[in-house]
């Protein structure tokens, strides 16, 4: 019995061995901690329901998936850090991540050095998707966006004069101010001042003071929720009461917590509400909220749209061989996912409807959808 020990020792060794390989490893790289928490939490969560989802119908190509993830604290450069633990460490097959437009550039050349497919569930700079052909997303990009706000603030807002505010050190609100400011220029608007701040500024007064005398309808304020909540309490007290609105990186709880009721009549465009009366969208809300005890926001929802077509991609690829799974995400086309039917472009990236949401009674109110 003694002398049989060894054997059975590494025939149990070889079982877990085997066992691990049953499972196909799935990397993700997320802000769960830092500024851009509140944005990485629900994404994680929406990655996290969808993995237990199809695990319990069986998993992919029958195998289970095993999510792995890694906490870039919303730091510089930790993004590139933890792929590079995932990939050469970990030997995830693909990754999923970021939400914040500049982690992602960060890691996406990485990743593609690597040849390995990411899915970001809400990159939305158009750079991210330029670093290579093996990387996607499921949410629109900025200039996309920039584009419906000034479609929606001239046809719905009857906007013509606009001041912008925009954070020089964020590719993100860079992006968006430049296509908006040309959309909207060219469509006859008018942009009568322009104010710059870094992201972590809490003192916005001189830049509204400016922008108060040079007479704007509306401000548009491209940043992140933080700094975009506190704009719009700083406005209020200056007597600045014309309407104030951003894009999706203002959809976070945190922004009528720390802007209250300055946030009334606010506008920003999104992704997704769960205010949506589809079928799939309130099917979503009631598994989501039954496993986190929350209604999902935009985050959620693309976050779980990723790991999904990264899934669906697999199953069509019959494989995990990254070159295939790349090939087959390039293919996609109309995937019902959650916040809208998915077809790559040329570019990898998914055209989609935005969604309008205003701030009325100190609740997000579903607006309208709307098409560049």
């Amino acid at each position: 019995m003694i002398r049989n020990l060894p054997s059975v020792a590494c025939s149990l060794a070889l079982a877990a061995t085997l066992a691990a390989q049953d499972t196909i490893k799935i990397g993700e790289y997320a802000s769960l901690t830092g500024k851009e928490a509140a944005y990485g939490d629900t994404s994680h969560k929406g990655i996290v329901l969808a993995i237990e989802e199809l695990n319990t119908h069986g998993g992919v190509l029958h195998q289970k998936l095993e999510l792995l993830t890694e906490d870039n604290q919303s730091k510089q450069g930790e993004s590139a850090t933890v792929v590079k633990k995932l990939i050469s460490r970990d030997h995830v097959v693909a990754l999923l991540g970021e939400v914040a437009s500049i982690r992602s550039l960060e890691a996406a050349p990485v990743i593609q050095n690597a040849k390995l497919p990411m899915v970001s569930s809400a990159s939305v700079n158009s750079k991210v998707t330029e670093a290579g052909d093996y990387i996607f997303r499921v949410c629109f990009v900025d200039s996309f966006q920039g584009v419906v706000l000034a479609k929606f603030v001239q046809e719905s807002l009857k906007v013509r004069r606009v001041a912008i505010l925009t954070s020089v050190n964020s590719a993100y609100s860079v992006g968006m101010t430049r296509v908006f400011k040309e959309r909207f220029l060219a469509d006859g608007g008018t942009v009568t001042a322009e104010q710059k701040y870094s992201e972590g500024d809490k003192d916005f007064r001189a830049q509204l003071t400016a922008i108060k005398a040079a007479g704007a309808d509306a401000i548009f304020a491209s940043g992140y929720y933080t700094e975009a909540a506190l704009i719009c309490r700083q406005a209020r007290a200056l007597g600045l009461t014309l309407p104030v609105f951003g894009g999706d990186g203002w959809d976070a709880p945190a922004l009528l917590e720390i802007g209250g009721a300055a946030m009334e009549g606010t506008y920003f465009s999104t992704h997704y509400s769960p205010d949506n009366p589809s079928a799939e969208v309130q099917n979503f809300n009631q598994r989501y909220k039954a496993r986190w005890g929350e209604v999902p926001d935009a985050w959620a929802a693309l976050g779980y749209d990723s790991a999904f077509v990264l899934a669906d991609a697999m199953k069509r690829a019959g494989s995990t061989e990254p070159a295939k799974v790349r090939d087959a995400l390039a293919a996609t086309k109309d995937f019902p996912a959650v916040t809208g039917h998915i077809t790559m472009d040329a570019h990898r990236n998914p055209s989609k409807s935005a969604v309008i949401l205003t701030i009325k009674d100190g609740k997000y109110k579903f607006v309208s959808s709307v098409a560049p």
